[in-house]
């Protein structure tokens, strides 16, 4: 080392150790309060350990990953930090409970320019309120600063869940048949699909996010658009342990168009009646605003259908009812008939 050099530290580069360390003792209690039995140690390892549940006989693992998309853009306008980690769990762990699986644990990725404890913690403790939902561990993650990848401010969020299934319990399109019944469960506005598009609308039409958006003026335009992914797990996994459900199907990026015909099976296809169900009202306001043709609207919006399942016609009304009996909106939006391809698709009335 040369005498008449500075001498330089992480710190002088923007990186600050301590700030991370100081992070994870923040985070622990969130940590803590979706501990499951089967984990073994606790945050600030290596590596998160977790043993299966004994009540397994031929356990198959489930693993899925995702983000939130450009949904956290407007959580960084809005700075508002506290919902968008529910939204990074449920897209994970939703995908996982269309195969029958319990989510068992979760991490997270956090990068950032500069660490801000306040706002990494505020979206830990909302990652840990969607473990929470989903019956999830929440054991571990990762926290990385990267000056001059981020600019000051930005972050970004990636998930990643691991979840179990009986081996003769897994749900595939074997058991899909025609006449089967198409039951929605009701999303609770755009999830976290579909944001560049909803950020362009919000552009070209002037609008802006505090704009009040309901009639009452009680809820603004940014709000609304931040309404946390809806996690179907516990209900799910209630109604396959109750009910003959044949498929799941998860309506993500790509809406009914793209994701339903993923979980059928070929020579058929889903006819779904679009005026079976309630659409939220922001739906109608992208729409409306961005002047977004109703194909585009299916093939990009959930539309109001978060949840898609395929169950046969004699347990299609006990099933909406048991949903009703936890406050749950479901709906018959359509049914399963032959058509003679090789590529399942939907259509719709």
């Amino acid at each position: 080392m040369e005498d008449n050099k500075p001498s330089l530290t992480y710190q002088d580069a923007g990186v600050s150790i301590e700030t991370g360390n100081a992070l994870i003792d923040r985070i622990k209690p969130h940590a803590k309060r979706t501990k499951r039995p089967e984990v073994l140690g606790s945050i600030g390892g290596f590596g998160a350990l977790m043993s299966l549940p004994n009540r397994y006989k031929d356990p198959v693992l489930v693993s899925g990953t995702d983000g939130v998309g450009t949904k956290l853009k407007l959580a960084i306008d809005m700075e508002k930090y506290d919902t968008i980690g529910v939204d990074l769990v449920a897209m994970c762990v939703n995908d996982i409970i269309v195969t029958g699986a319990e989510p068992l644990f979760f991490l997270d990725y956090y990068a950032t320019g500069k660490l801000n404890n306040d706002h990494a913690e505020m979206v830990i403790k909302g990652i840990a309120d969607g473990c929470e939902q989903a019956g999830a561990a929440l054991t571990g993650g990762e926290t990385a600063e990267m000056p001059g990848i981020y600019r000051e401010g930005d972050f970004d969020l990636a998930g990643f869940s691991v979840g179990v299934v009986e081996r003769d319990l897994i749900l595939d399109h074997s058991s899909v048949a025609h006449g089967n019944v198409l039951i929605g469960l009701a999303s609770s506005g755009p999830h976290s699909n579909g944001y560049s598009l909803i950020r362009k609308v919000i552009e070209v039409s002037g609008a802006s996010l505090d704009q009040p958006f309901s009639d009452n003026q009680s809820l603004t335009l940014g709000e609304a658009l931040l309404t946390p992914t809806t996690i179907y797990v516990k209900p799910l996994l209630q109604a396959l342990k109750q009910f003959d459900i044949r498929a799941l199907a998860h309506i993500t990026g790509g809406g009914l168009t793209e994701n339903l015909p993923r979980v059928l099976p070929d020579n058929c296809k889903a006819e779904i009646d679009l005026n079976s169900w309630e659409r939220p009202e922001i739906f109608n306001w992208l729409q409306r605003e961005g002047n977004i043709e109703q194909q585009e609207m299916l093939k990009t919006f959930n539309c109001g259908i978060g949840m898609v399942l395929v169950v046969s016609e004699e347990q299609a009304d006990e099933i909406i009812n048991s949903f009703k009996l936890q406050n749950i909106d479901s709906w018959k939006i359509g049914h399963i008939s032959a058509e003679e391809t090789d590529t399942p698709f939907v259509e719709y009335s």
